[in-house]
Order: C-alpha cells, then sequence, then structure tokens
C-alpha cells in the first residue's frame, strides 16, 4: 500500500497506539514518561549522603546489581501482559542447589553454573508454556511454581542449606577489580549488571523480537492476525525472567553466602522496580533502563531507611505504598493518554 493509501485510513480510524510507533518513539515515549524516576534516585542519594557523608556508594551498585537484573529479566514478562512470582524462590533454590551439588569442591563449578542455567530454561518454559499453552493465568502458574520450588528445596535439603559455596563460584557476587581510578574498587557485580543491562536493552528495544513483545503487549490479538506468535513469544519472556532469577542467585550466593530466605521477597521487589521504572502492569509499556533505575532506586530508598535506623517492617510497609502508588499513578496516566 502506498503512503497517500495510507494516510485516508489512518486519518479514518483511531490514533495509532503505542505499538504502532516506530522502536526509537516509542523508547523516547517510556523515557520520557519515567524520566523523574531518575530524578528520585538522584534524591535518595543526596540523603543517604547528608545522612552519611562517608557512604560508599559502590557498595551499593554492589548490593543492588541481583535486583536489577531481576528487574531486567521481569520486565519482559511484564512487557509481554504477563506476571512472574516465581523468581525470588528461583533464586533461593538456585543458592541452596548449587550448595549441596558443589559442597566445597571447586572442579565442581563450571556443572554447577551448568545445571544452574538448564533449571533456569527448565523453570522459564514451563511457566511459559503453562500460561500460553495451557491458558493458565501468569499469576496462577507462577504462584504455583513459586510453591513447587519452595517445596522441592525444602525437601532435599530437608529444610535447612546443607553443603557450602566455593571461593571460584563466590568470586561473581563478592569480588572486585582493584585499583581503578577515582572509584577505587569496581564489583564483579556491577560489571555484569552492565553486560546484562545492554544486551537486554538491546534485545528489547533494537530486535524484531522486542518490536513483537511490545506488539504482544499491547494487543496480543492484532498481534496474532499480523502474524506473531503470541506463545512464543511470551514463553521467550518467561525464561528470560528465569535466566535472570538464575543470575542473580548466583551474585546473591557470592554476596550473600547459603540461606533458606535469600530470595524471599525479591519476586515482589522486581515488580515494584519495573512499575516505578515505568513499566505497565498489562503490558505494552516499559524500558530497560528505567526497570533498572527503579531497581537501584528501591535499593537507594533500603539504604536510607536502614541509615535512618528503621527496622524491617517499615521498609516492607513503605514498598507496599509505592507499590499502590506507582501502579495507581501508571494506570491514571494511561487513562489520559487514551
Amino acid at each position: 500500500m502506498s503512503a497517500a493509501a495510507s494516510e485516508p485510513a489512518m486519518a479514518a480510524g483511531s490514533a495509532p497506539t503505542v505499538v504502532d510507533l516506530p522502536v526509537r518513539e516509542r523508547l523516547w515515549r517510556s523515557l520520557r514518561s519515567a524520566g523523574p524516576i531518575f530524578l528520585v534516585l538522584a534524591a535518595l542519594i543526596v540523603a543517604i549522603y547528608a545522612k552519611q557523608p562517608h557512604y560508599n556508594f559502590v557498595s551499593m551498585l554492589k548490593s543492588g546489581a541481583p535486583l536489577a537484573i531481576l528487574a531486567a529479566g521481569q520486565l519482559f514478562v511484564i512487557v509481554s501482559g504477563e506476571v512472574d512470582l516465581s523468581v525470588g524462590s528461583l533464586i533461593t533454590v538456585t543458592v541452596s542447589l548449587a550448595a549441596s551439588i558443589i559442597k566445597g569442591d571447586p572442579g565442581l563449578m563450571l556443572a554447577t553454573m551448568g545445571i544452574l542455567v538448564l533449571l533456569g530454561l527448565g523453570v522459564g518454559l514451563i511457566n511459559g508454556v503453562v500460561t500460553t499453552r495451557l491458558g493458565v493465568p501468569s499469576f496462577v502458574t507462577t504462584l504455583g511454581m513459586l510453591l513447587i520450588l519452595v517445596g522441592a528445596i525444602g525437601y532435599i535439603t530437608g529444610g535447612s542449606p546443607i553443603g557450602n559455596l566455593t571461593d571460584n563460584f563466590r568470586v561473581f557476587g563478592r569480588e572486585s577489580f582493584n585499583g581503578v581510578p577515582i572509584i577505587g574498587q569496581l564489583p564483579f557485580s556491577v560489571v555484569i549488571l552492565a553486560v546484562v543491562a545492554g544486551l537486554t536493552w538491546w534485545l528489547m528495544h533494537r530486535t524484531n523480537y522486542g518490536r513483537q513483545l511490545f506488539a504482544v503487549g499491547g494487543n496480543a490479538r492484532a498481534a496474532e492476525l499480523a502474524g506473531v506468535n503470541v506463545a512464543v513469544v511470551r514463553t521467550i519472556a518467561f525464561v528470560l525472567s528465569a535466566l535472570a532469577a538464575v543470575l542473580a542467585g548466583i551474585l546473591l550466593g557470592g554476596f550473600a553466602g547459603v540461606s533458606a530466605q535469600v530470595g524471599k521477597g525479591f519476586e515482589f521487589q522486581a515488580i515494584t522496580a519495573v512499575v516505578i521504572g515505568g513499566g505497565v502492569l498489562g503490558g505494552g509499556r516499559g524500558s530497560v533502563a528505567t526497570a533498572i533505575a527503579g531497581a537501584l532506586t528501591l535499593q537507594a530508598l533500603f539504604v536510607l531507611l536502614n541509615v535512618l535506623g528503621q527496622p524491617q517492617p517499615i521498609r516492607d510497609t513503605v514498598q507496599g505504598l509505592i507499590v499502590i502508588g506507582a501502579v495507581a499513578y501508571a494506570s491514571y496516566r494511561l487513562r489520559r493518554s487514551r
């Protein structure tokens, strides 16, 4: 169809939706609408500095890297119009299973990593297939997977983690490059986060898969009629989310060691990070850059609450208020844009 023929059709129809726009325009709209998250992050950093001038912000990036990676993976699922509640329990399984396999033997590190990757692929595929092929809502599917993983690791470990992680496994989460100009040390986890951020940004905003993902999240039926395999697109999103959870678990295992509670609450933190970063529950909108900024903003908020001496229940309450406020604001903004 010629350009001249397409203009009347557009004029006769409704205004173009977000998924009808070019990739650059979609990205610009996402960044523009979620830009305030960077201002909030800057304000929190200033508040931390004002309260504790000698705080090491590199350590904040180091401890926030797992959540940022998890948020980047969760973003793919949310943009597709689904949600993944299984990632927190998958983190716990990753750490516990790694410790029970490796049992202090450095020679088993690579084999353990391979098993963990297969675990992530398997969990993601099951979540995706059950949701897309069997028609089970993703909330129910991933909640069920959460319970399955918690039960499985409880059965395997007897209720408490067994074994221990070797230094060559923990190096990714706790070691750093030394002698870096200005900052002195650059944690491996921050470098890994930068690589993940670059790869996920490219995949979501520069590839055909990314365009299909936004199309599916914006209007799955229209995307299907346009020739997009909706089931495959969403299943890949679940796989990416699960692999991100495995990587986050590896980093947390190196950073915090073996714990039966290591992944507790991370599923909600990841969703919160995506939402306050401009992602819309229901699909079709989101940006990798702002999702990661949302995760770092949450981490900065937790640091500030710790600096102020606030207990864990206050942190949970604040996080809940943030989720409600962010979703309400996103819904209001979406209604106005329509």
